[in-house]
């Protein structure tokens, strides 16, 4: 029974607070383990021997499997325990990550980051729907959805930093054996502090509707993937498609049964779909842009990859600020005025990117991109809110598996469209001069990193040419996405005040 003006919510203590700083650890290390080996790759790479393909699936297959299990781990902690299946994934995640630290080949880690993949789906949702358990006033909840928010955002954009940091003085395994006293916190303070729930009524768990939700998002991920990397071909288009054929087929079945895995009627809630939809393209606008940002602070700028880092740290900082001020000021102003206004100075900043130069242009891209962190904020905190929060108890967790299956589609599918946008604008900008030699020529006009490394091979004169040329073509491109981005940011402030109104 839902709470009443005559018997409000009740109201979380002490406990309930420390329990939340002790969810928000593992939300913050599951989403750094995305970006995290950007730096420590190349080190891993010579001590495995690992060739290329095994270093794409040693980035990869550690987002593919969160983004896989999702839905399903949502689902088995409304049936088994969310405390529960959160304190199994801890321990799979640090078990994992010993492995990780330790392995001696490329396989061992691939097989290392696999296992990461699945545990981290268990985490994501489980801390999600035990913060909706642990605050069922829904002021309190809002704002504990934001320090969930802001750690999981956090997370992602300070991956690079961590593992400049921790390659400066350890080895690589050591950017996995940082996850051993966040987990082990969890498994100690996470009996005595987190309360457990499931679902009474849930039914069995339908098999095959766990193959059908695999074999649906692992193709779309992976062929989203791809097309980011390579552009458009053939087998990444043809993944996309037989996914999506796939996903009605598991929508068509989940209608059929009594007790689905993923209940549908949580979509038709007037504020959850609209919410879904709008963080998901704000997730497009988010990541594509973001592709570019430290790509021009280290190839444009000439910055080293630990103080890129530190000047995105900046921007992390807004974005955090703005996560934890977005329930604050929901409490004074209706959440859909607080969501649109935040997406109208999202749209500011993204403007901000289109007047990006060349070198010198620190100051409108981090201003630009910090507006936008600040801008898209609270449409990440208010609008997981009211996904999770339209959600009866007992499916807290399907709907925090749907929240965050949404996030990871955004982000693959920006990466994909506006990455494939980016590298276009720039293979058409680019004008590389004649004495180039034909080898190096192909891999300047592919992109701004292969022209940085051909202009290594020319005399000073050309490979000053090559490189002004290929940072023209590059500041070209960022200024198209964030055209892209600002018209975007405005279509969904319009959006979110048509389609929240009610919230």
């Amino acid at each position: 029974m839902q709470p009443t003006l005559a018997e409000p919510a009740a109201r979380a203590g002490r406990r309930e607070w420390i329990g939340l700083a002790v969810l928000a650890l593992p939300t913050l290390l599951v989403s750094l383990d995305m970006s995290v080996l950007f730096l420590a790759l190349p080190h891993l790479s010579v001590d495995l021997g690992a060739g290329s393909a095994q270093q794409l699936w040693i980035l990869d297959i550690y987002g593919f499997l969160v983004a896989g299990f999702l839905v399903t781990m949502g689902t088995v902690g409304d049936r088994i325990g969310r405390r529960r299946l959160l304190l199994i994934g801890a321990s799979a995640f640090t078990v994992a990550s010993l492995v990780a630290a330790y392995s001696v080949n490329a396989e061992m880690l691939i097989a290392a980051r696999a296992v990461l993949g699945i545990a981290g789906a268990t985490l994501m949702p489980s801390t999600l729907a035990l913060i909706s358990n642990m605050f069922p006033d829904p002021r309190q909840r809002a704002v504990g959805i934001a320090v969930w928010m802001s750690c999981f955002m956090v997370g992602t954009a300070i991956g690079p930093v961590v593992g400049g940091v921790l390659l400066a003085f350890f080895w690589w395994g050591a950017v996995f054996l940082l996850a051993v006293p966040v987990m082990a916190v969890l498994l100690l303070a996470g009996p005595l502090l987190l309360p457990e729930y499931r679902d009474p009524g849930a039914g069995r768990l339908d098999l095959a509707s766990v193959a059908l939700s695999l074999a649906a998002i692992l193709p779309i991920v992976y062929g989203l993937k791809e097309l980011a990397k390579d552009g458009w071909h053939t087998v990444p288009v043809v993944a996309v498609v037989v996914g999506a054929a796939i996903g009605f087929a598991f929508v068509a079945r989940q209608r059929a049964l009594a007790d689905p895995l993923l209940d549908l009627r949580l979509l038709a809630h007037r504020s959850a779909g609209p919410a879904l939809g709008i963080m998901m393209i704000g997730g497009v606008l988010m990541a594509g842009t973001f592709l570019y940002i430290p790509l021009y602070l280290q190839l444009v700028e000439g910055l080293t990859p630990l103080r890129a880092g530190m000047w995105l740290a900046v921007p992390a900082i807004a974005m955090i600020a703005s996560t934890q001020l977005a329930p604050r000021l929901a409490q004074r102003y209706r959440p859909v005025h607080v969501i649109t206004v935040g997406l109208v100075i999202g749209t500011a900043g993204a403007l901000l990117l289109t007047q990006v130069g060349g070198p010198g242009g620190l100051a409108p891209l981090i201003v630009g991109f910090g507006l936008a962190c600040v801008g898209i904020a609270p449409a990440a905190a208010l609008g997981t809110d009211l996904v999770v929060g339209s959600a009866p108890k007992e499916k807290a967790g399907s709907a925090a598996s749907v929240s965050e299956t949404s996030n990871e589609f955004g982000i693959a599918l920006g990466l994909a469209a506006l990455g494939s946008l980016g590298a276009a604008v720039y293979g058409s900008r680019v004008v590389v001069p004649a004495e180039v030699p034909a080898e190096l020529a192909g891999a300047a006009r592919e992109s701004l990193n292969g022209a940085v490394l051909a202009a290594r091979e020319l005399d000073g004169v050309v490979a000053g040419e090559l490189l002004g040329n290929a940072h023209a073509a590059f500041t070209g491109a960022l200024n198209i996405v964030g055209g892209v981005g600002a018209a975007g940011f405005a279509v969904l402030a319009v959006l979110a005040a048509t389609l929240l109104r009610r919230a």
